[in-house]
């Protein structure tokens, strides 16, 4: 101890060298004199718990009193009186420790200060009363869906507006999602509404159940892809959640009848349920919750499950609240259980029908659904493949309220089907819409002479090969008030048989969508811009290869209240660009050129100048436009989204 009190300075403290590797180390004992000029950056303190003394050749640490010594049990008291939302926010960021024991504390443990000051009060009651309405949403993706993230988003949210909506897509990999961060949530966080958990497979019953017992006015659950969730959690939803309106499972293997049973004998209130890839469900399951909910059970959902034409019948009796049903993937159900669903006289209010991939639609099923369903408005059919023209003429005829039809990949359907249907549904049928149905052939038919279907607004057909030219001109004469129209990926359309449908549109066409029409040219676009440039506010000739610049001197001397407009990969060259920014009346918001090759540095002005309306820009693949033009367009034009 001599040598150290004798120490002069002039010497080596160490004969062997200094004791500190750094220099700046040493500082935190023995401070530098000013003759020393030395700077060391701005660095984080080491953290030293407890002081060191002086006691003979030893250094002692003596213990520091200090709050951190306290139990959790005392720091919980101490949290939970805290006099605001703020002061518990502010505490949670100082460790994980108290992050998570702040999260533990239920809305009802929080000591109210009856000797708090008026401004106190009037702040807490404002806290309160914004909170219990639950107006905040978050969303957890990946790897930051952690338990942390969820005990922080529990104490944040809980004076701030109050957490109404959570959703979780995925869970870290180190540190995922498990029950202890939903038991946050549902401590901190009563007035949640709206849960979604997707891919979540470290989450289990218990932090359900916790929810279940926290967030009593939870309506809306969405689960996917969540194997250790069971039936156990979904009574206890059921028990405590009696306001629960939206139920939602996919590929929950755990999750079976009893849950279902119990959600529908205790949800009075349950007004949507889909069930998508769960194999513990069965007939069983679909019959409880459907017997105890036909009241207010409006939207059925049933994707990719064994169930059998039990589960039909059951909703075709008890489905008397459904106004929405889709049957997708079933592989069970036969004609006999569509049958049976469309003598059930229960689906009386049903308005929607989406039915796919199911073998059980035939022409005889799906005949007794359109009897059965007398107030069926939409109807949407894919991959029928036993579904013929007779059985789709006869169910056109039977749901004598149907307003949309769509048939997507029925691969029976032909011409006879096709306009068989208007002639069925004429007086009330607004859409119709093929897609990919390649029993289409475009064959020169002899129909009799009907009135036109004056109520048809929308047609919509899209990569249907066999759709040519004589089809659409019978098309023109039988529906004269269409609106929208929509031919994408027809080739063996040309102008022979667009024109006669533009001439016959007498309403004037809003909507038109050319795309993949590769062997019609600038003379249909004429034709349209004059008969119909009154009305036109969106046109999409994406990929017509013969369209130039003379279809964009057209549309801008005519279509005057054109808002959209789609040219890419067509003939436009920077002349059509100049012209079309030149029109005096048109106000373009969206402009696609993209893979126009001749469109170049030269229509910087005119794209400009079009800039003043324009929301979205599309100049991908345009080869002749270089960097510094994109660069010019995205300065001047900040309003606008460019996609380059």
């Amino acid at each position: 101890m001599s040598k150290v009190l004798g120490f002069s300075g002039v010497d080596d403290f160490c004969p062997m060298g200094s004791i500190y590797a750094n220099p700046k180390e040493a500082s935190f004992f023995l401070p530098l004199g000013p003759q020393v000029d030395v700077y060391f950056p701005p660095r984080k303190r080491s953290r030293v718990n407890t002081p060191f003394v002086f006691d003979g050749e030893w250094f002692e640490q003596k213990p520091k009193t200090s709050v951190e010594a306290l139990p959790d049990e005392c720091l919980f008291e101490i949290f939970r009186r805290l006099p605001s939302g703020e002061d518990r926010s502010a505490c949670a960021c100082v460790s994980k420790r108290w992050l998570m024991l702040l999260s533990s504390i239920c809305k009802n443990e929080i000591c109210v200060n009856k000797n708090a000051t008026v401004e106190t009060i009037e702040k807490e009651g404002d806290d309160v009363e914004f909170g219990g309405e639950g107006y905040l949403s978050r969303s957890l993706e990946g790897k930051k869906a952690t338990d942390v993230r969820l005990a922080a988003i529990a104490v944040g949210t809980s004076s701030r507006g109050g957490l109404g909506k959570l959703s979780i897509r995925g869970s870290n990999m180190v540190r995922g999602v498990t029950s202890h961060g939903l038991k946050a949530v549902a401590r901190g966080c009563p007035s949640l509404k709206a849960l979604s958990l997707w891919n979540v497979a470290t989450v289990g019953d218990e932090g359900l159940i916790e929810i279940a017992n926290g967030c009593h006015q939870l309506e809306k659950l969405d689960l996917c892809k969540c194997p250790a969730i069971t039936d156990k959690a979904l009574v206890a939803i059921a028990k405590n959640c009696q306001n629960l309106t939206e139920l939602s499972f996919e590929s929950c293997p755990n999750i079976g009848n009893e849950g279902l049973r119990a959600i529908g004998k205790l949800c009075s209130n349950l007004k949507s349920i889909s069930i998508k890839d769960c194999t513990g469900v069965s007939d069983h399951g679909i019959a409880g919750l459907l017997s105890s909910t036909s009241l207010v059970l409006s939207k059925v959902k049933l994707q990719a499950l064994t169930v059998s034409d039990l589960s039909l019948a059951v909703i075709g009796h008890y489905g008397k609240s459904v106004t929405d049903l889709v049957l997708n993937c079933l592989p069970n159900v036969s004609e006999r259980g569509f049958w049976v669903m469309g003598n059930g006289n229960g689906l009386q209010k049903l308005k929607s029908l989406t039915v796919a991939s199911c073998k059980g639609v035939t022409d005889i099923g799906l005949e007794a659904v359109g009897k059965g369903c007398p107030n069926l408005k939409i109807a949407h059919l894919h991959k029928c493949a036993f579904l013929s023209d007779n059985g789709l003429m006869s169910f056109a005829k039977a749901a004598s309220s149907l307003e949309s039809l769509r048939l997507e990949e029925c691969h029976r359907i032909t011409q006879l089907g096709f306009f068989g249907v208007l002639f069925n549904c004429g007086a009330k049928l607004k859409a119709i819409s093929l897609v990919s149905c390649y029993g289409i052939k475009d064959l020169n038919l002899v129909l009799p002479t009907v009135s036109p279907c004056e109520s048809l607004r929308s047609l919509s057909i899209s990569n249907c090969s066999g759709f040519g030219n004589a089809s659409l001109s019978v098309l023109g004469k039988l529906c004269p008030q269409l609106q929208h129209v929509e031919l994408s990926g027809l080739e063996g359309v040309t102008d022979a048989g667009l024109l006669p449908l533009l001439e016959s549109s007498e309403a004037g066409l809003v909507k038109v969508n050319l795309s993949g029409c590769t062997n019609i040219t600038d003379k249909v676009v004429s034709s349209l811009a004059n008969l119909h440039g009154w009305t036109l506010e969106n046109l999409n000739l994406d990929g017509c290869k013969n369209i130039s610049d003379a279809s964009l001197m057209a549309i801008a001397e005519n279509c005057a209240l054109l808002c959209d407009l789609d040219v890419s990969k067509c003939t436009i060259t920077d002349a059509g660009i100049a012209v079309l920014a030149h029109a005096e009346q048109i106000n373009l918001q969206i402009l696609s050129l993209s893979g126009c090759t001749l469109v170049s540095d030269r229509s910087l002005t005119a794209l400009r100048k079009l800039g003043h309306t324009l929301l979205g820009l599309n100049i991908q693949h345009c080869n002749a436009i270089n960097n510094s033009t994109v660069d010019t367009l995205v300065e001047f034009l900040w309003r606008c989204d460019i996609l380059s």
